[in-house]
């Protein structure tokens, strides 16, 4: 390669990295992806097997990427990750509801929509009357452990009053949540479905960085829902995001800073606290500003 990626981290590029909903590969047809500040291109032949490429700078050749089909979205790497895409096991289960809520570009970081996403305390004043109202506000104590044989972040015991928790909800309830955090650009939510409390609904938010400091998020929904109204769940989960969508873009600076000093956490944000212990371990600074030495 005559020109070198624009992306130096390498943690984040030995990642696998979202690019689009299956769904959104046509036979025959490309499309492009901005990805770490590169281009690639995607295609499906006849069977609907993709194609990857680094689309080529001056001096370059065009690059086969590798990829991955895996939640019902398409993965690739500019790196040689050392794991596979994680798994979502209620994705596969065949009572399931699963589609793609739509793919929504934001101007923040990656870190900086993902600790929002883990962030209850903001549910009855930027979703009032949906996830959250007065004057239930306050966020119960819940637990945070980072799970060493998985490597991933996992919030539980969380419970909070929600007025509409679900599309399929027709009244207030408290909804106990799980967050999940497996990937350090990529989320999964784990709440209690209207339909049967003994399971889970599951709502994942899959970020592409498309550069420091603005995403495409995409977001999966696998339901257990009776209803034949796509478009209505979609709504439904757009409209949330459509919410989170100003907050997240008046947030500065725009990089998650790792520095535990850089801003004042309360109790309510044990996750957001793991989340940044977590990267900071690893050693992500794309998206970030990482901790003074």
């Amino acid at each position: 390669m005559a020109n070198p990626l624009r992306c130096s981290d390498p943690v984040i590029l030995n990642l696998w990295h979202v690019v689009c909903a299956v769904g959104e590969l046509r036979p025959g047809r490309t499309c492009r992806a901005p990805l770490l500040e590169e281009t690639l291109g995607l295609r499906a032949d006849a069977n609907g097997v993709p194609r990857v490429w680094l689309e080529p700078r001056a001096g370059d050749a065009v690059m086969d990427l590798p990829w991955r089909i895996a939640n019902g979205y398409v993965w690739t790497t500019l790196g040689v990750p050392v794991s596979d895409v994680f798994a979502i096991p209620e994705y596969l289960e065949p009572d399931r509801r699963n589609l793609d809520a739509g793919s929504i570009g934001v101007h923040t970081s990656a870190p900086r929509a993902i600790e929002n996403f883990l962030d209850m305390a903001h549910f009855p004043y930027v979703h009032t009357g949906i996830l959250g109202a007065e004057p239930h506000t306050e966020v119960p104590e819940y637990d945070v452990v980072t799970v060493e044989e998985t490597d991933e972040i996992l919030a539980t015991r969380c419970r909070f009053f929600q007025p509409m928790a679900a599309a399929a909800a027709a009244s207030g309830a408290f909804v106990d949540y799980t967050y999940r955090v497996p990937h350090p650009y990529c989320a999964v939510l784990y709440k209690t479905s209207p339909l049967d409390t003994s399971r889970r609904d599951v709502i994942a938010l899959f970020l592409q960085p498309v550069d420091q400091e603005h995403v495409r998020a995409h977001m999966l929904l696998s339901l257990l829902d009776e209803s034949n109204d796509d478009r209505a769940l979609r709504r439904f989960q757009q409209l949330i995001f459509s919410q989170d969508k100003p907050v997240l873009e008046n947030q500065l600076p725009r990089r998650l800073p790792l520095d535990p000093r850089a801003e004042t956490p309360i109790r309510a944000d044990k996750s957001s606290v793991a989340y940044r212990r977590w990267l900071r371990r690893k050693g992500i600074v794309y998206g970030t500003i990482p901790a003074a030495a």
